[in-house]
């Protein structure tokens, strides 16, 4: 007996994908076009929210590209 996921499991699975590379790409697009103003305490980490954004992005294009096994 084979068993298989639901199919709302896997609809909600690739839709989270597509809402997670969107947010990364929002968080990429919005840290490099308007970084924090040079001197601030948040400046010196603007890398950190880049690297998480590309980060997100990954990850929600391996959510969407994962396949569901049936044993």
């Amino acid at each position: 007996m084979s068993k298989q996921a639901s199919t709302w499991l896997t609809v909600a699975e690739k839709l989270l994908g597509l809402v997670i590379i969107v947010v990364g790409a929002l968080l990429v697009y919005f840290t490099h076009i308007d970084p924090p103003a040079s001197g601030g305490q948040v400046a010196n980490y603007a890398f950190i929210f880049l690297i998480a954004g590309i980060a997100l992005v990954a990850f929600g294009i391996f959510l969407i590209l994962a396949k569901v096994e049936s044993d």
